[in-house]
């Protein structure tokens, strides 16, 4: 190598989920035909009037050019009604949405407009990995915060309290969580909001699981800082529209969290492709009964990878939200990690340790939703089928 890679980059390894995705390629590649249940990438399709915009879109000339940086006002509008609908969230369409090119990018460009190199960040453990590798890439410092099962996976303030602030910036929260599928209450929002003004912090709410799995109203965290005085939040396309891959998200916030943003976005990237725009209009239009019948299919595979839990002797909440199960694994299994590589090399299934989420998941795996009954009762074959062998040995 030329020159030696960024300081940056020390202590951020390639993300689990790559290089364990290109461990089941190689595992394919050999004929074990492994059953991925790691990654919550929707294998269903967008609604058909979404795809339908997007190729009338795409066969229009006008729309092959760059597109704006805050991307079309019609886009705008279309999320801030979609808010006030789904939300009760009232949202100016001008100076208090930024779509982005999914929420992952958020993420960094939020921390890189409000987040100096030696700041702290409050992240959740267990939580979204890329809080913690985005943290270290610009140079703060991680500072997390424990969530456990006996405190409903929910912040606990009287700790919280405790820690050093000293140059705390922002804090990193996410309902319904991953990986744990728990809802969030007005009442934590609320508690949320009076930490974050007691102690000028930056309340980040991280929003893409709201419409999956969730027979309650879904929450925004406006609905306890309807000014946006302390909060921003994130919303997502990838999961509640099936459209992971087109990679469109967006930020609601005050007009000058918004313009500091846009600060680094414009200088990054050039905009989201307006046949993209002109799909995610029509997404954003999706009927009540097309969010049923995706929650329906997502119903019937829960339903399987319970069995394939209860199978193992896990345990879990039957009221979790999203495109995953979160389950605890029994005591008698001493070495989770190795348990579930076995069942990965054995059973050719792929389960999702929960360690890879932080030190309070160690105890826990993850299975998703996306994959087919049919694909879901093969995997929960096999691993009855290894268990059953595992159980009759010496």
């Amino acid at each position: 190598m030329i020159i030696p890679t960024a300081r940056r980059l020390e202590g951020i390894g390639e993300y689990y989920f790559s290089k364990k995705l290109d461990e089941v390629r190689k595992l394919n590649s050999q004929g074990q035909n492994i059953i991925n249940l790691g990654i919550g990438s929707p294998d269903l399709a967008p609604s058909e009037k979404t795809i339908e915009a997007t190729i009338k879109a795409l066969n229009d000339p006008r729309n092959h050019g760059y597109a704006a940086y805050r991307s079309s006002p019609e886009l705008r509008r279309a999320m801030a009604e979609w808010y006030l609908r789904i939300y009760q969230v009232k949202l100016n369409p001008d100076s208090e949405i930024l779509p982005l090119l999914g929420s992952k990018e958020g993420i960094l460009y939020i921390s890189l407009a409000f987040v100096n190199p030696g700041d702290k960040v409050l992240i959740p453990n267990p939580g979204y990995p890329a809080y913690s590798s985005v943290t270290r890439l610009i140079g703060a410092e991680p500072e997390y915060y424990d969530l456990v099962d006996e405190n409903d996976w929910f912040p606990d303030f009287k700790s919280l309290e405790k820690k050093n602030l000293t140059n705390c910036k922002m804090m990193w929260v996410n309902y319904p969580h991953m990986p744990t599928g728990k809802r969030a209450s007005r009442k934590v929002f609320d508690n949320l909001v009076d930490f974050a003004k007691t102690h000028k912090i930056l309340i980040c709410h991280d929003n893409p699981y709201g419409l999956v799995l969730n027979d309650e109203a879904p929450l925004s965290i406006f609905s306890a800082d309807p000014l946006k005085e302390t909060c921003l939040e994130l919303n997502s396309f990838s999961k509640a529209f099936n459209m992971a891959g087109w990679r469109v998200g967006l930020m609601a916030a005050s007009p000058q969290v918004v313009d500091a943003v846009l600060q680094v976005k414009s200088n990054v990237d050039s905009g989201m492709f307006t046949a993209v725009q002109k799909g995610a209009i029509e997404a954003l239009n999706n009927s009540d009964q097309w969010h049923q019948e995706r929650n329906q299919v997502y119903r019937q595979r829960r339903q399987v990878v319970e069995k394939i839990f209860n199978c193992l002797g896990f345990t879990f909440d039957l009221k979790q939200v999203g495109l995953f199960l979160w389950a605890r694994a029994p005591e008698s299994i001493v070495d989770l990690q190795k348990f579930l590589d076995e069942i990965l090399y054995e059973a050719h299934v792929f389960l999702v340790p929960g360690f890879i989420f932080g030190s309070n998941g160690s105890r826990y795996a993850r299975s998703s939703l996306c994959a087919d009954v049919a694909v879901l009762e093969e995997a929960l074959r096999r691993i009855s089928v290894w268990a059953s062998a595992k159980k009759a040995k010496p």
